[in-house]
């Protein structure tokens, strides 16, 4: 994955330790209005008991770069220009997250934007995962 925020990683990069991926673009509305949640998200727990990355998939890295900017993420971000990961992941329809266990192994999708720091957003990672938020 070619990093928007930092060096280029791999997925297998994140083993160990439950992952939530979150798959974007800059010009979609309900990307842009999830991903305020989905940092507040990364503040409150991301490196203690689970990973998050956001991963793009603009056709220019420069307009992924500029919402980012706006955004302000704490995150690791990539883009996906190729769209393998997009086609991986079945991300037909924006924003799309992915829970995934520490082995790798995808344990839920949600399309849509949520409010992924929500008391009911909360219940649902810590149900999926098997962990106290």
């Amino acid at each position: 994955m070619q990093g928007l925020t930092g060096s280029a990683k791999k997925l297998s990069d994140y083993r160990g330790k439950p992952l939530i991926i979150n798959v974007w673009a800059s010009w979609c509305g309900p990307c842009r209005m999830e991903m305020g949640s989905l940092d507040r998200l990364y503040r409150r727990y991301g490196g203690k008991q689970f990973q998050v990355i956001g991963i793009s998939t603009d056709d220019y890295p420069d307009r992924a770069q500029a919402f980012l900017q706006q955004a302000k993420t704490g995150f690791s971000h990539f883009i996906d220009s190729k769209l393998v990961l997009e086609n991986m992941l079945g991300a037909d329809r924006l924003p799309l997250t992915v829970l995934v266990d520490a082995e790798g192994r995808v344990l839920a999708k949600f399309y849509g934007a949520k409010e992924w720091d929500s008391p009911q957003a909360l219940e649902v990672i810590g149900k999926v995962f098997g962990i106290k938020l």
